[in-house]
């Protein structure tokens, strides 16, 4: 069965919660980059260490491997 994108973002990825989470991602990222803490492509992710991704701080940005940070415990 044929993935449905369209109905994936009308039903989740577009509600506004998670529009204000991947904005908040893509802060992070930025955030990280600019203070030096990672590169602009590098292939590490950025990881919230409390698991909120609208919790920026300094204390809770890390830089982990795409594998370690997307597996689930």
């Amino acid at each position: 069965m044929k993935r449905n994108y369209r109905k994936e973002y009308t039903n989740y990825h577009g509600k506004p919660k998670q529009k204000a989470n991947r904005n908040s991602r893509n802060k992070a990222r930025r955030k990280m980059v600019n203070s030096g803490r990672i590169k602009k492509n590098d292939t590490r992710d950025v990881h919230h260490k409390d698991g909120n991704p609208r919790n920026n701080s300094a204390k809770n940005l890390s830089a982990k491997s795409k594998s370690k940070n997307r597996s689930r415990k």
